[in-house]
């Protein structure tokens, strides 16, 4: 995985599309972070990318709720505690 700045994207943006044909894939940092990821596609794959991308975040963002509910002990309550605290966040939405 090759990375490259911000700046760099800005500055020497039809260098970095030659080196994201050979690397296939570009992590864009900001300040050393990284904050976006440039990844080779083509019209015969972009719906099927974009669909595979969309489902691996979905699948990060469950995997996430789930640790957070193990690490607070939600993971263990019964149907009956989940549906009082269900009844008890509508009712605190409608005021």
């Amino acid at each position: 995985m090759h990375f490259v700045t911000s700046r760099d994207l800005r500055n020497k943006t039809s260098e970095l599309w030659d080196q994201l044909a050979k690397e296939k894939e570009l992590v864009v940092t900001v300040n050393g972070r990284p904050v976006a990821l440039l990844s080779q596609v083509s019209d015969d794959n972009l719906e099927e990318t974009l669909r595979i991308l969309r489902r691996t975040r979905a699948q990060q963002a469950l995997s996430s709720l789930r640790s957070s509910a193990a690490e607070r002990g939600l993971d263990k309550l019964s149907m009956d505690e989940i549906d009082k605290e269900i009844k008890l966040t509508r009712r605190s939405r409608k005021r």
